[in-house]
């Protein structure tokens, strides 16, 4: 379908570039390894501005750290005094290992219709769209509705301590005005049907705390009785932890998506009966299934220099996810699990989101997926990990994850965050582009 246009103004391709430009992203390494370490977001960073300033848009960029590089647009509207509107991505991406992939991750080749390489998903593809469809429309002389805040952050991958955190508490001013906001995760498609494709748009996080576990206890020798064994003492807390079996909790946002997903799909599923609904869903419990409960899950374990000596303290590290509304009862469970010989400390902490599927930009969000798959559905989706949203939050900025993909049926679009061969198709970056487009000119 062809994009709109004032009856005025010339045609314009807002796909055109989108291809070219998430490859060329991709080529720029820019691999977060977390706990500050970083190869830096500066190269990539850069390669954006020069890309708005060949049309005419001006930005800023701030470093936190040497190259940990955000940079900040503003694209005028046609309503000046309408609010800003937020559009933000990140520029880091989580490492890769090349040996473990079938092409270069870093290459940003492009081959069985795809663009392959780390940040393909995650999120490379978004900048790309966002930066195609701003190039064009700016050529054109075509201004989106409202104002446009144009934010890309370093350091997501790792909690944004070096990204959003730092430009809410050192430059708030950059997105203090605006009221509302797009970005990461959402906005892809799930084929229900041959003729019904349901795309899911982000309206709420679980919230997350990183936290450092740590067991103090007798050190020795290794050959002698130990009863107050540090490396016992938490290999024991973390295995209560990793196997607790949490709640099934239903927030407003599953409530919404399990209405549409009852009607797309003509089966009865009752929120309140979530074992006998999960065992309805059948390949969907999948992705379904952490956004129903809350989570911790071990992740690093470190103790001990010597096999036969009894280390004086061991930690571990645990990723908990905790969903809106239920923080209290995470920490409370979370303590009791530990016992009283293990303390915990927390490393990255984030807050719980969640907003309404209603008002102005969701209406305009399902008109433009419509205009360009008549076979659309939408609904809500609430998010296991967390986005850049956990800040801008914090500033009354009332987020959505919106990044338009119509996918293939058989891609296994969850399984490419992070993963081996993570790859984005062509056509559904065009796609993207086509419909933020649009997105532009209503929201």
């Amino acid at each position: 379908m062809t994009s709109p246009t004032t009856s005025d103004s010339p045609s314009y391709a807002p796909d055109a570039e989108v291809v070219d430009l998430c490859s060329d992203l991709i080529r720029f390494d820019t691999t977060n390894y977390g706990n500050g370490r970083s190869n830096g977001e500066r190269g990539a960073a850069e390669y954006v501005a020069a890309k708005l300033d060949e049309v005419g848009i001006e930005s800023t960029i701030y470093e936190s750290e040497p190259g940990r590089a955000s940079l900040v647009a503003h694209w005028e509207g046609e309503d000046p005094s309408a609010d800003p509107l937020l559009v933000h991505g990140h520029l880091d991406v989580v490492p890769a290992d090349p040996k473990d992939w079938k092409v270069d991750p870093f290459a940003g080749e492009i081959f069985d219709g795809c663009v392959w390489g780390r940040g393909a998903v995650d999120m490379k593809d978004f900048d790309a769209m966002v930066l195609s469809v701003v190039r064009a429309r700016k050529r054109a002389g075509v201004k989106p509705r409202r104002p446009v805040r144009l934010v890309f952050t370093a350091d997501e991958e790792a909690g944004g301590l070096y990204g959003a955190q730092w430009l809410i508490k050192n430059h708030p001013e950059t997105v203090a005005d605006c009221t509302e906001g797009i970005g990461e995760v959402g906005g892809f498609s799930l084929t229900i049907k041959d003729d019904l494709r349901l795309y899911l748009i982000e309206t709420a996080e679980k919230g997350m705390n990183w936290m450092r576990l740590k067991a103090r206890g007798t050190a020795g020798h290794g050959s002698m009785v130990n009863t107050d064994n540090a490396v016992t003492n938490l290999v024991e807390a973390v295995a209560r932890i990793g196997s607790h079996e949490w709640p099934l909790r239903v927030t407003p946002t599953v409530r919404e998506f399990l209405k549409t997903l009852e009607d797309v799909l003509g089966t009865e599923l009752d929120p309140d009966d979530m074992t006998a609904t999960l065992a309805k869903l059948g390949s969907f419990s999948r992705m379904f299934g952490a956004t129903i409960r809350n989570t911790a899950n071990p992740t690093m374990l470190n103790a001990g220099y010597k096999v036969n000596v009894i280390p004086g303290d061991a930690e571990a590290h645990i990723d908990g996810r905790f969903l809106p509304g239920y923080e209290d009862e995470f920490f409370a469970t979370i303590d009791e699990l530990l016992g009283d010989k293990v303390s915990r400390e927390t490393v990255i902490e984030d807050i719980a989101l969640e907003t309404e599927f209603s008002g102005g930009l969701v209406e305009a969000m399902k008109a433009c997926l419509a205009a360009e798959d008549p076979q659309s559905r939408t609904a809500p989706l609430l998010m296991s990990g967390g986005t850049d949203a956990k800040s801008w939050s914090r500033l009354g900025v009332r987020c959505f994850g919106f990044v338009p993909l119509q996918l293939p049926p058989d891609l296994d679009f969850m399984g490419m965050f992070h993963g081996i061969d993570e790859r984005v198709p062509t056509a559904s970056l065009e796609f993207g582009s086509r419909v933020l487009d649009r997105f532009f000119t209503q929201a």
